[in-house]
């Protein structure tokens, strides 16, 4: 497959960036030569090693971009509605997930045995925001008082289906392109098993949030579209 040359408003390193990471994403890190990596970017390899001596550079280059950008999000989140909230992190991880999905599948290839075997400190925190919704949940009455709900249990449960969502899209269902379709389907399979720990009244807010995210969804793809017509 041939991969045309970047848009050339980016800078010679940005252009380095969005072609290894496409091509990380669907080759693999293992699988990517640094020459296929250059032939995207439109330049020699000697200039692409100038940036980026090695491919693990890149990869971790990659790695340190996308924590940033989780980092920054995590930081800027306001706290609104629950439903609202819940819903919008929940799309956020799963977009984050598919646009990176090499650094999920290949770590261990690009990062030291020691360091690849470490606890991921933002999956870690990952864990502890969903956590943290459920007691705000808990706190509004949001959960059932007739269930016994282990918090710590049911955010690790939750978190597994969010993070292999996007694995599952693509290994099981082979997809190489996630519409916001597929997004709202992991999104009902984690309602799945946060539903029935939910009041009825919590469930109609969710069934809500989801309808107003899906509505702006709509909105955003209309106008996307729009603008690749003109």
């Amino acid at each position: 497959e041939r991969h045309p040359p970047m848009a050339n408003h980016t800078t010679t390193r940005e252009r380095i960036l969005e072609a290894s990471l496409k091509l990380f994403n669907e080759k693999g890190y293992a699988a990517t030569p640094v020459s296929e990596i250059a032939k995207a970017a439109g330049i020699a390899t000697g200039n692409l090693t100038y940036h980026f001596a090695t491919k693990r550079e890149l990869a971790e280059a990659l790695e340190k971009k996308t924590r940033r950008r989780h980092r920054e999000y995590r930081s800027s989140l306001e706290t609104g509605a629950i439903a609202n909230d819940y819903v919008e992190v929940l799309r956020f991880s799963m977009i984050m997930s598919w646009e990176n999905r090499f650094l999920l599948r290949d770590h261990a290839q690009f990062r030291g045995d020691k360091q690849a075997r470490l606890p991921d400190r933002d999956m870690v925190e990952d864990v502890h925001m969903l956590e943290d919704f459920l007691k705000r949940m808990r706190k509004e009455g949001m959960l059932r008082k007739d269930l016994q709900v282990e918090l710590k249990v049911l955010a690790r449960s939750l978190f597994v289906l969010t993070r292999f969502w996007m694995d599952h899209l693509r290994e099981i269902e082979g997809l190489e392109q996630v519409s916001w379709e597929d997004q709202e389907r992991g999104i009902q399979h984690h309602f799945a098993v946060l539903s029935p720990c939910l009041t009825a009244a919590a469930r109609r807010e969710f069934e809500s949030a989801l309808i107003r995210l899906a509505s702006r969804q709509a909105i955003q793809d209309d106008e996307e579209r729009n603008d690749n017509e003109r």
